[in-house]
């Protein structure tokens, strides 16, 4: 698996504040050879999608364990496109039933992740979404 020269901004909108499985996505990103950067947590989706914008990423990946996530992957899409960056890939990981899964896709999120799926199978499934 490679990533190389693709640049991802892992993200912790909301109040959550557990970051463990947003730092283990991100090394195991880094070690496929993606530019990670990580925001820290607590982040809005305004200053999310600002920092997507000014680091120029190809990725947004939102790490979510607080019960928010279709609001806060619509209003980060939402931020995003208002910047004219809608183009920016946006995956969605954490704590996320299987019934919002639609409706987060017709949010914007290109891959949904969940704790119960091997480190390997996202970053093979982000991998083929920016290679494609």
């Amino acid at each position: 698996m490679s990533l190389n020269g693709k640049r991802i901004l892992i993200a912790k909108p909301g109040l959550d504040g557990h970051d463990v499985g947003a730092k283990i996505i991100a090394l195991a990103l880094r070690d496929a050879g993606a530019d990670v950067i990580y925001t820290g947590l607590r982040r809005s989706p305004d200053y999310i999608a600002r920092v997507a914008v000014d680091e120029d990423v190809d990725a947004v990946g939102l790490s979510i364990l607080s019960g928010s996530h279709k609001e806060l992957v619509e209003e980060t899409a939402r931020c995003l496109a208002e910047l004219d960056a809608g183009d920016i890939h946006l995956f969605v990981g954490g704590t996320i039933p299987s019934e919002d899964h639609d409706e987060l896709r017709q949010a914007g999120a290109r891959g949904i992740f969940t704790a119960e799926m091997d480190l390997d199978e996202v970053v093979a499934a982000v991998e083929a979404d920016l290679n494609a």
